[in-house]
C-alpha cells in the first residue's frame, strides 16, 4: 500500500504530465473538478482540470467533483507511472462519457 504523500506525489507528476500533454494536443474544451479517492487510505485530494491541466492539487475530497476517480493508492501510482492502463481502472472513474473521452486523450 502506498502512502498519502507518495499519492499526492503521483498526482503532482500527473499534473506535470497532463500539462505537457495539453501542448502537444492543443486546446483542449475540459474544464471540471476533479476529486481522487484512495480507498485503502481512506483519503482524498481534489482539484481542477482546465484547459487539459490538473491545477490546485489539495488535500481533502470534493463531493461535487465532476469527475471522480475512485481507486486505491497501489493503482494510484501504477496508473500514472504508465504500469496500469487506464482501460483497466475505467470503472473507477466517475464522469460523464464525453468527459471521459477527453480525459483518455489527455493520459
Amino acid at each position: 500500500m502506498a502512502t498519502v504523500e507518495e499519492c499526492r506525489q503521483a498526482l503532482n507528476d500527473l499534473a506535470t504530465r497532463l500539462a505537457a500533454n495539453a501542448e502537444a494536443q492543443g486546446k483542449l474544451d475540459l474544464d471540471r473538478t476533479l476529486a481522487c479517492r484512495l480507498t485503502d487510505l481512506g483519503a482524498a485530494f481534489h482539484g481542477r482540470i482546465t484547459g487539459g491541466r490538473l491545477v490546485d492539487i489539495t488535500d481533502g475530497d470534493d463531493p461535487k467533483a465532476k469527475i471522480a476517480l475512485v481507486i486505491t493508492s497501489d493503482d494510484l501510482i501504477d496508473l500514472v507511472n504508465g504500469r496500469l492502463e487506464l482501460t483497466r481502472v475505467i470503472s473507477s472513474i466517475r464522469a460523464n462519457p464525453f468527459d471521459l473521452l477527453k480525459l483518455r486523450k489527455l493520459l
